[in-house]
């Protein structure tokens, strides 16, 4: 993991938006259209979005983005994907610590997610790190394929 570097970029780049593609990819095979609550190209490029990049020795090998939502009081965990080859490593841990990181700087005190109940990893990555289940938030509606996370931001949680 120490090779591995995680720092904002744009999502414009060749080899970020392959990232992005094969999200979407893996996505649109598990879940009906209307259960993937995705933030397009031109959204990740967006005032309030925090786009990260996990890269080692220049390859992409896996994204992040908290979508600042100031004006609801959250930041929300989107496309986080970790390449299949970097599995194992401890790369979803640390681009969930890197935007929990980034959500506290911003002075937000809780972050929101949505996920689906295919994604076993996500969903342990995300009870590890402290979220639990809710109901769905902002303009999520309720659906049999989502699950709705939150973890607080208050002092002292990691």
């Amino acid at each position: 993991m120490q090779d591995i570097v995680i720092a904002p970029e744009s999502p414009r780049q060749d080899d970020v938006a392959a990232a992005i593609a094969a999200l979407d990819t893996f996505h649109n095979g598990m879940y009906p259209p209307e259960a993937n609550h995705i933030l397009d190209l031109d959204a990740l490029c967006g005032p309030d979005v925090n786009f990260l990049v996990a890269r080692r020795g220049g390859e992409v090998l896996g994204i992040g983005a908290l979508w600042l939502r100031e004006e609801e009081g959250f930041g929300e965990v989107k496309r986080m994907f970790v390449k299949a080859e970097a599995r194992g490593l401890g790369l979803g841990h640390k681009l969930l610590a890197t935007i929990e990181s980034l959500a506290r700087g911003q002075g937000l005190t809780k972050l929101m997610l949505e996920t689906g109940t295919l994604n076993t990893d996500a969903l342990k990555l995300y009870a590890r790190a402290g979220f639990t289940k809710r109901g769905p938030f902002a303009d999520y509606p309720d659906h049999p394929a989502s699950v709705f996370m939150e973890k607080p931001l208050g002092a002292g949680q990691v």
